[in-house]
């Protein structure tokens, strides 16, 4: 079974859901290494220094931003955390807009929400009020270190975290000499509209991904096959472990905490706001935990003193 990217909440006006975020896409490309093809021993490739051809170690090497040609600023590990989001564990949604208007050349990466024990009532919720709705929600989640634009919405029974890309990661139309001007221009006749016409209705047919196959790979993997076979070679799968299930549970008033949201008019989600009741079973712990280490000193001070009476006693 595939493990989380991270568990974390998919928050809402007031809401909090705990889920998790699993990958929507499943690598298939054939990884191939380069050999040496006089003994078919791997090639290793080193870090050297440009000018000196001596390996570097990994401990020596920093990361630097060429801003000029031959001129570099270099960052530290700190600046780099420092430029971070602090919130790594939150899938923020600040705002829902309409499905329609999204440009599919933002769409760049699907996610999986699972949602966590317990926890599906809020997560239906919302799943069916999007698509009800027409709606998506436009978040921010942060991914290992960098923070990325993306939409939730329902698919099926789940919840898509799609990643987005950012306008400037889009190349502008126009900055290509593309057609543009009424069929007229380009003198297209009425007949030949109908005639296209014609042909794209005739070639029309239902969406069925299913029936499209990576034909290249399947003919390259036959092949690979073939060659394994033929040298008497086996494969060894092995399996991941299972990762442990949420416990944390998420018995909420649901009502009150939408009317909040409605009320406050928030967008984004109220960061001390808790729902499931593992925090405050943690808080009320620690808290205990915080009045009994005093009373644990003077207890750990009077039976000291009581020795030493004793020893005194018995010289």
């Amino acid at each position: 079974m595939a493990r989380p990217i991270w568990t974390g909440t998919l928050s809402f006006g007031l809401l909090n859901v705990p889920v998790s975020l699993m990958s929507g896409e499943r690598k298939v490309d054939l990884q191939f290494r380069m050999l040496d093809s006089r003994d078919r021993k791997p090639i290793r490739f080193e870090r050297v220094n440009a000018d000196t051809g001596e390996e570097v170690p990994w401990k020596d090497i920093v990361k630097a931003y060429e801003y000029d040609k031959g001129s570099y600023v270099v960052l530290e590990e700190d600046d780099i955390r420092s430029a971070a989001p602090e919130s790594h564990e939150a899938v923020e949604v600040e705002t829902f807009v309409d499905a329609t208007t999204i440009d599919p050349r933002y769409y760049e990466k699907p996610y999986l929400l699972v949602p966590a024990k317990k926890a599906e009532k809020g997560y239906v919720l919302l799943r069916e009020t999007l698509r009800k709705t027409g709606k998506v929600g436009i978040a921010r989640v942060v991914v290992r270190t960098r923070e990325y634009l993306c939409a939730v919405m329902p698919h099926g029974d789940g919840l898509v975290l799609m990643i987005l890309r950012y306008p400037q990661e889009l190349v502008d139309p126009d900055d290509y000499k593309l057609p543009s001007g009424s069929l007229a221009e380009y003198r297209i006749s009425s007949k030949e509209t109908a005639m296209a016409e014609q042909l794209i209705d005739s070639m029309s047919g239902e969406w069925k991904p299913d029936d499209y196959h990576d034909e290249f790979r399947e003919r390259l993997q036959t092949l690979l096959t073939k060659r394994i076979k033929a040298k008497g070679g086996t494969t060894r799968v092995e399996d991941e472990p299972v990762p442990r299930e949420d416990d944390a549970t998420n018995v909420v008033d649901f009502m009150s905490l939408l009317q909040k949201s409605l009320d406050a008019k928030k967008r984004t989600p109220a960061k001390k706001t808790a729902v499931t009741a593992a925090p405050r079973k943690a808080a009320a712990k620690k808290a205990a935990a915080k009045k009994a280490k005093p009373a644990g000193k003077a207890a750990k001070a009077t039976k000291k003193t009581a020795t030493r009476s004793t020893t005194r006693k018995a010289g």
